[in-house]
């Protein structure tokens, strides 16, 4: 069980590196987001949202099990998913929809939450029309961080689900069979939110949120190491893949302060 995996590695290291982690800040002004505009709030048909990132003006990253349903572990119609950039307290800056998107084609969304889950849990999204806006820069990704580097995540969740929070140190507890292990505060909504380092004081994008699990007590969030699959997903995107049968794209926003459910949440390890 991954539970048990990540005890087995991390026993000797509860102790210090959550203390070092700095608090959740909620971004709720222009200047407090200006940095970040770029992750925003994927809503899935208006049921549940994720969170993503733009690595390109047209691509956006995520974790793949956003993109499947809970009840029916098939994947959803990525037409009825909506990125919203830099979405705060009811507006965004950009609101675009999806015209195909990708996953890791080892990746298994009805198998139980293990290391082979998790490593291949990233999905890119190829927009309908670039984002091309001077306020929202797409990121650029970095190589997978160290055990022991500090790194920071912007994301949303189901209790800050209109503004994005930032924690901008945590740590790298791991690196396991090519999942990282972290000292992030993550929560459902958080999926598929970016994990930065801050090497020459620029944020670049080296994860992304998968789950989160438990160790000794302690939260800690799991994420794939990202250049691998995130070439790969370039590839397959570049052989044409990721088209989907559907309708015409259809826009079902829900307003501030409303509550929905997601088929896309994290799987607490400590369940299996």
């Amino acid at each position: 069980m991954l539970r048990t995996l990540l005890i087995a590695s991390l026993g000797l290291i509860a102790g210090s590196a959550w203390a070092d982690s700095t608090a959740l800040k909620r971004l709720n002004t222009g200047d407090e987001g200006r940095a970040w505009e770029a992750v925003g709030r994927l809503d899935i048909g208006g049921k549940g949202f994720c969170t993503g990132a733009l690595v390109a003006p047209n691509l956006v990253l995520t974790a793949a099990h956003c993109l499947f349903d809970s009840k029916t572990s098939k994947q959803i119609d990525h037409s009825r998913v909506e990125f919203q950039a830099g979405l705060r307290n009811g507006r965004a800056s950009a609101y675009r929809m999806i015209r195909r998107a990708v996953v890791h084609p080892d990746y298994d969304f009805s198998s139980s939450v293990t290391t082979d889950r998790v490593r291949n849990d990233v999905a890119l999204l190829e927009l309908h029309h670039p984002i091309r806006n001077t306020t929202v820069k797409p990121f650029e990704t970095d190589v997978r961080p160290r055990k022991g580097d500090e790194i920071g995540i912007v994301s949303y969740a189901h209790d800050r689900a209109e503004a994005p929070s930032l924690q901008e140190v945590c740590d790298v507890l791991a690196r396991q069979q090519g999942v990282l292990v972290m000292s992030c505060n993550v929560d459902f909504g958080s999926s598929g939110a970016p994990i930065f380092s801050f090497r020459n004081g620029e944020a670049r994008i080296v994860s992304v949120v998968s789950a989160k699990a438990e160790v000794e007590g302690l939260p800690v969030s799991l994420g794939t190491q990202l250049e691998v699959p995130l070439a790969l997903l370039k590839a397959e995107l570049a052989a044409g893949k990721g088209v989907f049968q559907s309708a015409a794209p259809q826009v079902n926003r829900i307003g501030a302060g409303k509550r929905r459910d997601t088929g896309a949440k994290f799987v607490s390890s400590s369940k299996n």
